[in-house]
């Protein structure tokens, strides 16, 4: 029986590398759908269009939940969370959007590590000013560390596109975006705690960024700088369907793993995949190059250097309940 313990964590671990790569594989399908479409704005509709479906059907299904849900509207003017809660699926909506824009043109390895990047500057901001945190962490020697190391991988894997200003530019999206990322967590679990269920949250967070997604597209089309079809190939519905699948087995896994090897384990999982995925399927059109692995390599090294401190605080806390 103690043996069988002592290889819970690897393989819960192992387990959540793998369930990590469904976010770069989301970021492909999403690219592709953006290529196909012409408009990362129409990509990222389809994408929250198709998760939000899927979470209709949950909530709706079940009585406790449909009453949750009709509840926010009295929520929202009761006012007892913060105002910017309620709008957390907007930093969603700029993931999923830098995805079609971007991640065609990037690569999924490019544009993975430079998501991963601005997350781990936000999540140090977050931390330090007290946003969706109980307890305010102060920069120090391992998260300053953590942060130029985010920003060293950002610079890695342009580089082999220093050259290309208009490719530049587009690694700027994923990077702002992951920036974004930060506070959407703390949005989140607010939202989910005044509704009494996160599967309302979830789906909250769609109907957030479909909306204004949607608008964005609807105005575009209207003015004529765009045009919009639904997408011919059944793949490309895939991509909010994998969030949710991402989100699903995440708030499972984290049960066996606590937040930060939970947390490593999916960011590790996220740039190994995005790597196999350019270079496994050429078809995608991006290219792998030495730099491109190094930065990814680098991100994950900034990402656990990063978490050491938060990793010292939890077992402080432990300590200090076991004491009590």
């Amino acid at each position: 029986m103690k043996v069988a313990k002592k290889y819970v964590i690897p393989l819960l671990f192992i387990a959540t590398v793998l369930a990590g790569m469904l976010s770069p594989m989301q970021s492909a399908v999403n690219g592709q759908v953006g290529k196909e479409l012409g408009d990362g704005n129409a990509s990222a509709v389809v994408s929250f269009g198709s998760g939000l479906v899927v979470m209709a059907v949950i909530i709706l299904s079940r009585k406790s939940t449909r009453q949750q849900f009709v509840s926010i509207p009295s929520r929202i003017r009761a006012g007892r969370i913060p105002w910017w809660s309620w709008l957390a699926g907007l930093c969603g909506a700029m993931v999923v959007f830098s995805e079609g824009a971007s991640a065609s043109v990037l690569g999924v390895a490019t544009f993975q590590t430079t998501l991963i990047s601005g997350m781990v500057i936000s999540g140090l901001l977050c931390d330090r000013f007290g946003i969706g945190v109980e307890i305010k962490q102060p920069f120090n020697v391992p998260r300053v560390l953590g942060a130029i190391l985010a920003v060293a991988a950002t610079v890695l894997v342009v580089l082999p596109n220093w050259q290309a200003p208009s490719v530049i530019g587009l690694a700027v999206l994923p990077f702002l975006a992951g920036l974004l990322a930060g506070w959407q967590p703390a949005g989140n679990s607010a939202v989910a705690r005044e509704t009494g269920s996160m599967l309302v949250s979830i789906t909250w967070n769609f109907i957030v960024g479909f909306t204004v997604l949607a608008l964005a597209l609807l105005i575009h089309v209207l003015i004529g700088a765009t045009s919009f079809h639904l997408p011919r190939t059944w793949w490309m519905y895939l991509g909010g369907p994998l969030g949710l699948l991402s989100i699903a087995l995440m708030g499972l896994l984290v049960r066996g793993l606590g937040l930060l090897l939970l947390g490593l384990a999916s960011t590790a999982g996220q740039l190994i995949g995005s790597v196999l995925i350019d270079w496994l399927v050429p078809a995608l059109g991006a290219q792998v190059y030495l730099v491109t692995v190094l930065g990814a390599f680098v991100a994950l090294v900034g990402a656990v250097i990063a978490a050491i401190p938060s990793a010292k605080n939890e077992s402080d806390a432990a300590a200090s309940q076991s004491i009590a």
